[in-house]
């Protein structure tokens, strides 16, 4: 009997939900960022971390839109992105936070939220004027509903009317993260979610990022300078020093990193928690 020849099945393996080709970005002679590739899988909390000015908001800029590389591609589910304006990345399901408060401070808490959801709204101008018999009522409401739970999640229940602009710093970070969910988007670039809190606030908010990754399932993608936060919830790491990647992997891989050390934290050796022994003496990106 003649043996049969073996064809393999195709593979299974799926392409990553996000994945940054040889991205390179300059501004005139000064270059942000230099051949920097890496992917992230569907469902993984991947953060960036680096040195002030290292060009990790940059490289955010980029997967979110509002800027160009120079050279190099950004692919979302395997679709090519790089020149696709910034509100059309919104309706794929991209969705992100900003490093500096963005949010409008004359509206209340629940019109920030909603404008979240700007994208997701499918009546028009038409079918809006035939509010109680043309679907817009009924399309409010389950806006309305899901925004309540955003606001149930995040526990900000007692600010929900308030004008934006009146909160604590603290509050205001969480309706900005409210505002990002409220996009319902498969991928959430969060761009230093915890800057300017204590401690206890810290706690709350990587809580809320965990809980969005695992039971929401969303794909995070985060930067963020407390690197006792970054080790202790991220899946892995990308380090970023003089806009070139440096390192990637798991975040006991990069605390062992000498690179790593040297570039982030002056040669200073990282503890097992993620805390460095001093604090690295760069300014802020």
């Amino acid at each position: 009997m003649t043996s049969m020849e073996h064809t393999p099945e195709p593979s299974s393996v799926a392409p990553p939900l996000l994945e940054v080709r040889n991205v390179s970005l300059r501004f005139g002679g000064l270059r942000a960022l230099s051949d920097v590739s890496f992917h992230v899988a569907s469902g993984e909390l991947f953060s960036i971390i680096g040195p002030n000015g290292a060009g990790k908001t940059s490289l955010l800029n980029c997967i979110s839109g509002r800027y160009t590389p120079t050279e190099g591609a950004v692919l979302f589910e395997g679709r090519d992105i790089t020149r696709v304006k910034p509100y059309q990345r919104a309706a794929l399901g991209i969705g992100r936070t900003f490093q500096n408060l963005a949010l409008y401070s004359h509206m209340s808490v629940l019109d920030n939220i909603m404008v979240g959801r700007h994208h997701l709204i499918k009546n028009n101008f038409l079918t809006g004027a035939l509010y109680w018999i043309g679907g817009a009522q009924k399309e409010e409401l389950a806006h309305r509903r899901k925004i309540e739970e955003i606001i149930d999640f995040l526990e900000i229940e007692h600010v929900r009317k308030a004008l934006a602009g009146t909160l604590s710093y603290g509050l205001r970070k969480r309706v900005e993260l409210a505002r990002a969910i409220a996009l319902e988007p498969k991928l959430l670039l969060l761009d230093e979610p915890m800057a300017g809190m204590n401690l206890e606030e810290k706690e709350d908010i990587a809580r809320y990022i965990v809980e969005l990754n695992e039971e929401w399932g969303m794909t995070i993608v985060m930067i963020e300078h407390d690197m006792g936060v970054v080790m202790d919830i991220s899946q892995r790491v990308m380090v970023l020093d003089f806009g070139r990647k440096i390192a990637e992997g798991t975040p006991a891989e990069i605390l062992a990193n000498e690179d790593v050390s040297k570039a982030y934290l002056g040669g200073e050796d990282f503890t097992l928690e993620g805390s460095p022994t001093q604090e690295p003496a760069v300014a802020q990106a």
